[in-house]
């Protein structure tokens, strides 16, 4: 565990490995443990894994009662220049790919590579925003356990649910590590983001993009349809996996991104 102070809060990130540098975002409203598997499998891989807690979530604390997807982006690059890691693969699953399309944004010239997992180019609609909102209020109002009986049923499968009772006892104990004001703070972070849609076709540098078979919050049909507006992006499906499909298949999900960098690799 490694720990950064930029602006104002400290950011804790795990560094793991030697080789092509590669960022994993994680999802909400998990941490960076989200990554364990991936972390050992890429160092171990030849790859220098770099993993944050994302401002208010995991030990890197919440800043204000907004956690901004840009102001996550901006934290990114100041971790890389803390590194002295000029360019990076970065890697996003749901929110991370959220922070990722903002890091595109801001800083497009330091992207070696770019994964983008369970997530959308899209902004939210005016539905979607209200119900943001409302994530933020039970967290504030009833706390960590009402969040994760609230989001679990839509991250992952029923068969994983029925048959790997591990990997929702790993979700549950994230989210209760989680605080219930950095929970709010990067739900109306989220709400607030911009459309990145009209990025997609100016993306210049490989990439690919990943779906749970099962996805019900980023359905294949979306995920298919913004790669597609991506020159050269390849479009991977993890079969049986919803949302999470690095927790829930992640052999299947090593094997997509293994041979996507082994490509940026060289």
């Amino acid at each position: 565990m490694n720990r950064l102070n930029f602006r104002g809060i400290e950011i804790v990130y795990d560094d793991q490995g030697q080789g092509v540098s590669i960022i994993l975002l994680h999802g909400f409203p998990f941490d960076r443990s989200m990554w364990r598997e991936q972390i050992d499998f890429l160092s171990a891989c030849g790859y220098r894994v770099i993993a944050p807690d994302l401002r208010g979530l995991g030990e890197t604390k919440a800043s204000g009662e907004i956690s901004a997807m840009e102001d996550m982006a901006r934290d990114v690059a100041a971790l890389m220049d803390e590194l002295k890691v000029e360019r990076a693969v970065i890697c996003g699953l749901s929110m991370g790919g959220y922070v990722a399309f903002a890091f595109l944004r801001k800083y497009p010239q330091r992207l070696k590579g770019l994964i983008l997992a369970d997530t959308r180019p899209g902004a939210d609609n005016d539905e979607a925003k209200a119900n943001r909102e409302k994530v933020a209020r039970i967290a504030e109002t009833e706390g960590t356990g009402a969040i994760a009986d609230l989001q679990i049923p839509n991250l992952i499968t029923e068969e994983t649910r029925r048959h790997h009772l591990e990997v929702e006892a790993f979700i549950r104990r994230m989210i209760d590590a989680a605080t219930p004001q950095g929970i709010a703070a990067a739900s109306r972070g989220m709400a607030l983001r911009p459309d990145s849609t009209d990025m997609l076709a100016n993306i210049h540098c490989p990439t690919l993009v990943i779906v749970g078979e099962h996805d019900v919050l980023t359905p294949p049909s979306v995920a298919q349809d913004y790669a597609a507006k991506i020159p050269g992006a390849q479009y991977i499906v993890i079969p049986s996996a919803g949302h999470l499909s690095n927790l829930e298949q992640p052999e299947s999900f090593h094997q997509a991104i293994s041979g996507f960098l082994y490509s940026v690799s060289w």
